[in-house]
């Protein structure tokens, strides 16, 4: 039996449209803000994507509970919104969506239940696509566990989808996925990975109130994440003043480039960084850096003096010895000048800055994301940064170091 669609395409929120429904990679980000219309518009794709008869969905909430009410709402509302509700059998007490005309399946169940999730399977062929709604809400360990459960012969491409609000950068999505993300982009995709950024923009569906609440939000937290859509960040974190951005096409005219080096071997890491300062926009780009473990003085020189040449590399005055070996291997190095206060004052003229980061910076840009200030037993932020995970930053306060103090930011004598 075949069934001939003929859908408008008015249906659809034209972003989803063009990115969302023939995308085929294997693991798929929809994320941004609340009212964007990516919950519905997944229903919409599974819909149409069973109704073929090549793909069988398992959809998962990390609670059984609540998928009633949300993701098994939503496939029904899309099945009734294509007017095919006589082609699918809805068991809303299993939580079974069967198209009668292939038996291919829409199956629900929570990540609150790992073994079920281990032991279903559909009745025709293997699950091809596993959407977890909301992501932000479940494990790292949880989502590798579905990843697992992609296999078995098909004759398309298995996917993983992720929905959610972006909530906070720490969270172990930020760190899994997103580094392929820029900042001025809206879809990206990259090694079978592919992320989409919507907010209630996109939603041509959304009422003059739903936007009006949406623009009226007084949290500066809530605004930024559930209705621009951003990651989040909360009061400890040093740096807000910094995005990710792909800037290769005028790196070619970058003219002068600053150089820093932290130490470090076993435990604490080697670290180098690459910025360019354009002081008259007082805008710094993150270019290049070098970390890692266990690298000696004669092994990481080499690689510092490719990147910088003959260029003045400012280093941690910490290990004079380290410095003077430098400089017996070819490497420009100069001994930073620390003093009482160097690393606030340091601190302070970057958070002055526009600082923008180069995709290739990804030891960079996991660093200044989760760069904290102290807090005491109470939570109250104290103005003394957390000493920890900072090696790349230390490197670029060295690396800066004659550029503060020509401004009106001076060190403590």
């Amino acid at each position: 039996m075949r069934v001939n669609l003929n859908i408008d395409p008015a249906v659809f929120n034209e972003i989803y449209l063009k990115y969302q429904l023939h995308n085929n990679n294997r693991y798929q980000i929809y994320f941004g803000g609340s009212s964007s219309g990516k919950s519905f518009s997944l229903a919409q794709r599974a819909v149409l994507d069973v109704l073929n008869g090549k793909r069988n969905y398992l959809v998962v909430r990390n609670v059984q509970s609540t998928i009633k009410r949300s993701c098994l709402n939503e496939i029904t509302k899309a099945i009734n919104a294509f007017n095919l509700r006589d082609y699918f059998d809805i068991n809303k007490t299993d939580m079974i969506i069967t198209c009668n005309i292939n038996q291919k399946q829409i199956l629900f169940c929570g990540l609150d239940d790992v073994e079920k999730v281990k032991s279903i399977t559909p009745i025709d062929g293997v699950i091809t696509d596993i959407w977890v709604e909301e992501a932000t809400e479940c494990e790292y360990k949880d989502i590798k566990q579905l990843d697992k459960r992609l296999r078995g012969r098909s004759e398309v491409i298995k996917r993983l989808t992720l929905s959610f609000n972006p909530i906070l950068k720490d969270h172990w999505l930020f760190t899994e996925y997103f580094g392929i993300w820029e900042d001025d982009k809206q879809y990206v995709e990259k090694d079978n990975v592919s992320i989409l950024k919507t907010t209630y923009k996109d939603n041509r569906f959304l009422t003059p109130d739903d936007i009006a609440a949406l623009e009226n939000e007084t949290d500066k937290y809530y605004y930024e994440v559930y209705t621009l859509g951003n990651w989040g960040t909360l009061g400890a974190v040093i740096f807000k003043n910094w995005r990710v951005e792909d800037f290769s096409d005028i790196e070619k005219t970058f003219d002068s480039y600053r150089h820093g080096v932290d130490w470090g071997f076993a435990e604490d890491p080697f670290a180098y960084i690459k910025p360019h300062y354009d002081k008259t926009r007082k805008r710094l780009y993150i270019c290049d850096e070098i970390e890692a473990i266990g690298l000696l003085n004669s092994e990481s020189a080499p690689m510092v003096k490719e990147k910088a040449g003959r260029d003045k590399v400012i280093c941690d005055s910490a290990e004079p010895k380290s410095v003077s070996e430098y400089k017996s291997l070819g490497v420009n190095a100069k001994a930073a000048k620390k003093g009482p206060g160097s690393i606030e004052y340091g601190i302070k003229f970057l958070q002055g800055l526009e600082i923008i980061i180069h995709p290739r910076c990804k030891a960079f840009r996991a660093e200044i994301n989760k760069y904290k200030y102290k807090e005491d037993k109470n939570g109250n932020v104290l103005p003394v940064p957390v000493d920890k995970d900072n090696h790349l930053i230390d490197a670029l306060r060295y690396a800066m170091e004659d550029d503060m103090r020509q401004s009106s930011i001076k060190f403590l004598k």
